[in-house]
């Protein structure tokens, strides 16, 4: 009977994928915010990645197209291929980002994060999986530990560094796994509003409160701020399950 729970609940959270999330929801909306007169900077000029830093060999695979950074998950880059502010020394700030997920595929098995941070797992104990898309990014604060993006059951806004850290409590571990799921489709537009202060981070994803006081386990006083992604290409030339494209917009900071 257990086993046929998590069947259930699989087939439910799949479908809750393929179709998006409650109708509470507003899609695709960019904000109509005035950052400039709440006192934020411009992070991101929509015309070319001045003040970014590519990583090196990239091939040009982080790119601005229609006033958008794109990027298509087929960085040429050896090692870390995110992309990361020039400017290193972010302390605490708010940040507002929007971004949106371009193309995915479905991979074939990925495990189901239950509220409390753990694993939902079958009747023997194993990790219960299912098929789910490819959407794999994050926004890195200060150069480290990162907000996640995906479509994931759990939805973005996870802090993964600190749920998934066994020596932390599990008091912490909860409250690094959002509070509900709030990601729109793959395609849509979303939008982060992410509070850091010392090595704590309260984030709003579309507007919906998904973490509150979250811990970001072993996070530097200072450093850069960086849009993360691992690429998509294995050696034999298949994708990966973090290989889906993904697009930026509006990046704005008020430092404190």
């Amino acid at each position: 009977m257990m086993k046929n729970l998590f069947i259930n609940t699989a087939i439910l959270c799949l479908l809750i994928l393929v179709s998006g999330c409650s109708p509470d929801i507003q899609t695709d909306v960019e904000s109509q915010r005035d950052f400039e007169a709440e006192g934020y900077i411009s992070l991101f000029n929509g015309t070319d990645l001045e003040g970014w830093e590519i990583p090196e060999g990239d091939g040009g695979h982080w790119k601005v197209i229609d006033g958008v950074i794109d990027y298509d998950a087929l960085s040429e880059a050896e090692g870390n291929k995110s992309l990361y502010t020039e400017r290193d020394d972010f302390r605490d700030y708010d940040l507002h980002v929007e971004w949106r997920f371009t193309d995915t595929q479905l991979y074939d098995s990925m495990p189901f994060v239950l509220p409390n941070g753990e694993y939902a797992r079958d009747e023997d104990g194993e990790i219960f999986r299912w098929p789910r898309p490819n959407a794999d990014s994050g926004i890195l604060m200060r150069g480290g530990p990162q907000v996640q993006i995906w479509n994931w059951d759990v939805g973005s806004g996870e802090l993964w560094g600190t749920r998934t850290n066994q020596n932390l409590s599990a008091e912490e571990r909860a409250k690094a796994t959002p509070l509900r799921r709030a990601d729109h489709i793959p395609g849509e537009w979303n939008s982060f509003d992410i509070t850091l202060r010392g090595d704590r981070v309260t984030v709003h994803l579309n507007d919906i409160l998904v973490i509150e006081d979250g811990l970001l386990h072993n996070i530097g006083d200072e450093g850069p701020i960086g849009l993360q992604h691992h690429g998509g290409m294995r050696e034999d030339g298949t994708m990966d399950p973090t290989s889906s494209e993904i697009q930026f917009r509006n990046i704005w900071i008020k430092e404190l």
